[in-house]
């Protein structure tokens, strides 16, 4: 056994069906009494309801939660969260929705309980990335890490097919680099592959029927664990991309996800093929990278950046932002090959 460090994070996770209705006594439990309660626009009346829900607990709602975080959105909620004096944020909703009430607690280290929605398992990181003139950056702190994450399973029944499976798409992604990371450790690695296995498993029988409850239980769950590897590790080249592609030319971020994990996954596979075999083995393949490009096909999912709002013009500026400040990462690359995975995710081609 390789020598290594682990370090638990701290957090509690309520996991179920009808855990929703939990919010208020875990409210009560951390002393708190003014939640502001955080949606997208999307989900207004999803965060309306949960504030009723919580009755004189709810002080107010804030429902501009956008895609990567941008720093203005944050400022006028910084502005609503003053103003309303509270002791708490209640965010309900995807990464998009977790990431603001992240930006909140890291300004003002203010406890957060985290409803997810989808399968983007953020809530279970201490990562808070931000867009601030056009380029996304990352940041680290116990601050940021949620200290209640309520899943419920319920909530889940409702989202697309086609978000389902980006967002779980995004969540693989997660554990995907966890298993070759640096700071790599024999229970992450565990954790890493069970929740791939898990997603990988439920998100086809979700795409053909939504409203399988075993099957939106098990993708949460895989949703969790890769929440927590991603929560442990430092991230590599793949989240690198998708930062660039994401804060740079606002491409969806589940959805970029899911197009660039084969490709960057492949490249790695030729450094580290034996870290990257069990990934292999719990998509049901023979190569790491191939196998995420065929489910991302099976689910009906985006694979090409192309499809997804990436101009060709755009590459050049992109590879080169990727390496003006580049991850560590298992594999040693150049612009050149960073210019070739990017063309390979713009075109779909199935790596190899």
């Amino acid at each position: 056994m390789d020598p290594f460090v682990y370090n638990a994070a701290p957090g509690r996770v309520v996991f179920g069906h009808g855990t929703m209705a939990q919010v208020g006594a875990e409210m009560e439990r951390l002393g708190l009494k003014r939640a502001l309660v955080l949606t997208t626009p999307q989900q207004d009346a999803d965060g309306r309801k949960l504030a009723e829900l919580l009755g004189e607990k709810c002080v107010g709602t804030y429902a501009k939660a956008t895609m990567h975080t941008p720093l203005a959105i944050t400022e006028e909620a910084m502005q609503l969260a003053k103003t309303l004096n509270i002791d708490c944020t209640v965010a309900l909703g995807g990464g998009s929705t977790t990431g603001l009430g992240k930006a909140i607690a890291y300004r003002t280290d203010l406890p957060q309980i985290v409803i997810p929605t989808t399968y983007a398992g953020s809530e279970m990181t201490d990562i808070l990335g931000e867009t601030k003139e056009g380029i996304k950056t990352t940041v680290r702190s116990p601050k940021i890490l949620p200290e209640v994450v309520i899943y419920d399973v319920d909530l889940t029944l409702g989202l697309p097919t086609s978000l389902s499976a980006t967002s779980g798409m995004n969540a693989i992604a997660h554990a995907v680099e966890a298993v070759y990371a640096r700071d790599r450790n024999p229970v992450i690695s565990l954790m890493s592959v069970e929740g791939i296995r898990a997603l990988a498993s439920a998100l086809p029988v979700i795409v053909k029927n939504p409203q399988d409850k075993t099957a939106r239980s098990d993708a949460l769950y895989g949703a969790w664990l890769c929440g927590v590897a991603l929560g442990a590790i430092s991230m590599s080249l793949h989240h690198k991309l998708c930062h660039v592609f994401g804060g740079s030319f606002d491409l969806p971020h589940a959805e970029t996800h899911t197009v660039v994990l084969p490709h960057a996954t492949a490249f790695n596979e030729e450094a580290v093929p034996d870290l990257l075999a069990p990934v292999a083995r719990a998509l049901g393949t023979q190569k790491a990278g191939q196998g995420l490009f065929d489910l991302a096909q099976k689910l009906g999912a985006p694979i090409r950046l192309a499809d997804i709002g990436m101009k060709a013009d755009g590459l050049d500026r992109a590879a080169d932002i990727a390496t003006q400040s580049p991850y560590w990462n298992p594999r040693p690359f150049r612009r050149e090959n960073i210019r070739k995975v990017m063309q390979d995710a713009f075109d779909g081609v199935r790596p190899g």
